[in-house]
């Protein structure tokens, strides 16, 4: 079972333990609407030949893990039994930079540059939501666009930086509310992105990726 596997069962049986426990006692309800607003750490891939060759890089060159930020709003519509459907909108934004050492250097065939790694991603977002207005897990997903940039020193400019991808994004989370209007919210997600287009002679463009993203830090309602 690879990470990502592992942080996917994690999240559906976090989600769907919490419900029950959540919905005991008399509560108020999910909403009307909340936001959230995460720091995250964004596990970018570092090992990946054909995204460094979309690039013109060498692997060594690719930064890794970043950090980043995650915003989004939820407006709560409709409740069915245990489940309520909310619908809302994501972005999230991330970077990370890699300088690579001198004894890295001296085992490849050329010099290797520092880079640049950034990620932004917009999307609507479709959850379901369990527990009340307490606190409450959730499943959400959503398709959007985003923007993957991988940049070594000297290469600012280059096409495929530039270039919208079809992004779908699934994952979940949870809130408790400590108070009555600031929660405690934590969110793991996936970005599957598509492939990119080739912009260098006999080289494949960046492959399809799942982004995984885990933020945490506080949420809001009224």
């Amino acid at each position: 079972m690879t990470t990502h596997d592992a942080a996917r069962a994690a999240v559906i049986v976090l989600v769907l333990s919490a419900a029950p426990a959540l919905a005991q006692d008399p509560a108020p309800r999910i909403g009307p609407f909340a936001l959230d607003l995460h720091a995250t750490v964004p596990q970018f891939p570092n090992e990946d030949a054909q995204l460094a060759a979309s690039r013109g890089m060498q692997v060594a060159e690719l930064p890794g893990n970043g950090l980043g930020v995650q915003a989004s709003a939820h407006l709560y519509l409709l409740k069915v039994k245990v489940v309520t459907v909310g619908i809302g909108a994501e972005f999230a934004a991330s970077r990370a930079r890699k300088t690579p050492d001198a004894a890295a250097a001296t085992t490849t065939s050329r010099a290797l540059r520092p880079s640049e790694e950034r990620f932004s991603t917009f999307s609507p977002q479709l959850s379901l939501n369990f527990g009340n207005g307490r606190g409450w897990s959730y499943l959400s997903g959503g398709i959007g666009v985003a923007n993957w940039a991988i940049v070594p020193e000297g290469q600012e400019g280059f096409a495929a930086d530039s270039e919208s991808l079809r992004t779908i994004n699934y994952g979940g989370g949870a809130r408790w509310f400590a108070k009555s209007h600031l929660a405690f919210s934590f969110d793991v997600r996936f970005y599957a992105i598509n492939p990119g287009t080739p912009f260098i002679a006999n080289q494949l463009g960046s492959p399809r990726t799942t982004l995984m993203i885990i933020g945490a830090g506080i949420s809001l309602k009224p």
